[in-house]
Parts: structure tokens; sequence; C-alpha cells
């Protein structure tokens, strides 16, 4: 079982998650888990700092691209060539770079609700967002797709598995929407980040992997960071499989500089001899989403997740009024993420993040109860 710190030794990290908050307040709001490291990536990080191998890096290391090959093969059945490998700082300075090659200030479309960042920092960048509301049951809304494809849509970022829902995409939904934006020639670049973390009962097909039409329009990007817990790390991956999408990343501007050296070093751990400490923290997780559908608070709906360590939850008829983020900070000493930062129209909802041990889960949720029975 992954090891957690106790709540106060948790309040004293400096990462985003945990700080800032009052004294006693679970944080579960940022995708940041709170399991302790890998010990391979402890250990060579203890190792760089022992060395003062603090520096740039430079190019993809041929370990970085043998490490990631062999992890894709083992754990997504994914054949990834080493060499069609491009680094960067992480996914989303990736996707904005490849959207200001590909269409200079054009529109961009995605699954709605969506990752933050693509609210906030595309439009930033100088594009127009073309969000697409998915359907009731969480899945791809093809005529909106079609739709916004006649009307000239410039570029398709799928984030699968998605966030916040933590839906996968099965194979024939993820084939249909190649088939559609390879008619149309629009690229399509897949935010493959959760996909270490699929949970018991589903499976992650990656986007390179579904046919000839996903090759020829997409590109995929992944990074060690929220399997792995080092988004402070600073590194990620570009993977293309197809000559066109080849020309395409070689024109990026280079970022190596940009690029922790440190966190090209976790990664190759991670990929390398990560596996044991992932294959324990998905059975955390597992048990943590068996523990919200047995104890999530009277009036409050969920899809349980098939991959990631996030619930999104639907407080509609919870009765914690009109912000429940603030309701349960409040309330309960509970932070969790405001649903409007994913959809402005979610105003309902709430992301709450079960990447932590049991004791804090069932804590959260008893809080979360307490509050609203005192309503």
């Amino acid at each position: 079982m992954p090891k957690v710190p106790a709540l106060a030794e948790l309040q004293q990290r400096r990462s985003e998650k945990w700080y800032g908050h009052g004294e006693g307040v679970i944080a579960a709001t940022v995708a940041e888990m709170d399991f302790e490291l890998a010990e391979p990536i402890t250990a060579v990080l203890r190792d760089a700092i022992a060395r003062s191998d603090l520096g740039y890096t430079s190019g993809v290391p041929s370990a970085l691209g043998t490490a990631f090959a062999g992890f894709a093969q083992r754990r997504l059945n994914w054949q990834v060539d080493p060499d069609r490998l491009t680094l960067v700082p992480d996914v989303m300075i990736g996707l904005i770079e490849l959207c200001r090659l590909i269409a200079p200030g054009g529109s961009i479309g995605f699954a709605s609700a969506a990752y933050p960042p693509f609210l906030q920092q595309l439009p930033a960048a100088g594009f127009s967002l073309a969000p697409m509301p998915l359907l009731p049951d969480g899945s791809f809304d093809f005529d909106t797709l079609s739709a916004r494809l006649q009307d000239g849509l410039d570029i398709l970022i799928l984030a699968n598995p998605h966030n916040p829902t933590g839906r996968t995409l099965p194979e024939a939904e993820l084939a249909r929407i190649a088939e559609l934006c390879a008619q149309y020639d629009v690229w399509v670049l897949a935010d493959e980040i959760h996909a270490p973390l699929v949970l018991p009962g589903a499976e992650h097909k990656p986007w390179l992997e579904v046919s000839e039409a996903a090759r020829y329009c997409g590109i995929s990007l992944t990074s060690a960071s929220k399997a792995f817990n080092l988004a402070g790390l600073k590194a990620a991956l570009v993977i293309n499989s197809s000559d066109r999408a080849q020309d395409l990343v070689r024109r990026l501007p280079l970022t190596n500089d940009q690029v922790g050296l440190l966190g090209v070093l976790a990664a190759e751990a991670a990929f390398t001899s990560g596996d044991e400490w992932l294959d324990d923290v998905l059975r955390q997780l597992d048990r943590n989403r068996t523990l919200i559908g047995e104890q999530l608070p009277t009036g409050i709906i969920w899809t349980p997740p098939q991959a990631t360590f996030v619930a999104w939850l639907d407080c509609t008829q919870a009765g914690a009024g009109a912000d429940p983020a603030a309701f349960f900070l409040e309330h309960a000493r509970v932070a969790l993420s405001q649903g409007r930062t994913y959809d402005p129209a979610a105003t309902a909802f709430v992301r709450l993040n079960f990447g932590t041990g049991e004791e804090l889960v069932t804590e959260m949720l008893t809080r979360m109860s307490g509050a609203l029975r005192r309503q």
C-alpha cells in the first residue's frame, strides 16, 4: 500500500494543492497525489543532487526514449518509436506550441467540461475556443463535432482519459473522431497524460494505435507527471507516428533549456522501474473509488471514473448552495475545485481529488455529509 503522510505533514508541502489552506483543511483540489514518491525516483533525484547535477538538459536522452517506449509497450500496448519523441517542459506548453504551428490564432475545439488551462491559456495565446459539451452519459457529441468541423475548426484537443470526468474513450468512438478529423484535414492533439492511471474494469486505447486516420492527423502528448506525481519537475513528451506529423514536430521551437533535468531523470526512473509502485497506487485508487461510491453524501450524483484520481460530483440536489466548493470549504473544511473553472455552466459541480489514503478520503466524505446534514 502506498504511504501517505499525516495531514499535518501534508500541510507543510509547498506545492499548489496543499499550500495556503487553513489549519485542518483537507485539500482535494489540484491534481497532485499525496503518496510518497516511488523509491527508484527518490534514489535518482538524491543521486543527482549529491553530484550537483542540476544543469540544463538537451534533446531527448536515449535513456528516456528507451524507457518510455518500454513503458508504453508494457502498460499501454503501444508501439512507440524512440526516434519520434520530442521533449517539452509540460503537456500544456507542448499543446500551445503545436497549435501555434498549425493555425496561429485559429479555433480550437475540445470536450467540455475541460481541463481549466484549456479555457485560460489558449485564449491568452491568441486562439478562439470551440468547446463541445459532452452528452449526458459522458460520451463525445458527434453532431456538435461535425458542425464544428463544417464551420472551419482548426484543431481538436482530445483529453483521453478525460479530465474532469475520468472517462476513457472506447476505440470505436476514437476511430470515428479520427475519421471525421482526417476527412476535414484537422489535426488532433491527444492529451494522454492520465493514460497510465486507468482503473480496473476499463482500458485505454492510445490515439496513435487507433487507425491510419488517427496517425495521419494526430500527435500525442504525455508525461510521467500525473501517474508518478512529478508535475513540478517539468518534463513531457510529444509523440508522433507519421512523416507528416514528424515534419510538423520538427518545427517546434527548441524548449530544451526550459525542461527540468531532474524531470528527465525522474521520468527515466519512473518509466523503467516504477511499475510496482504504480500498481500499488492503482489498487489504492480503486479502493478509494469504491469508498466514494459507498459513502458519497446524500444528494450528490456522480459517475465513477474509469481512470485518473478525480471525481466529478454533481451537487445540484445536495443543498450546498450556489457555490458548493465554497460551501464545503467553509462548513466541512474540505477544499474542492469549483466546477465553473472546468465549464462556466457547471456551477453546481465540484471536482474531488481522491489521490490520497483511505483515511483522508473517509474523513473528507464524513465532513461533507455532516455539513450537508447541518443545513
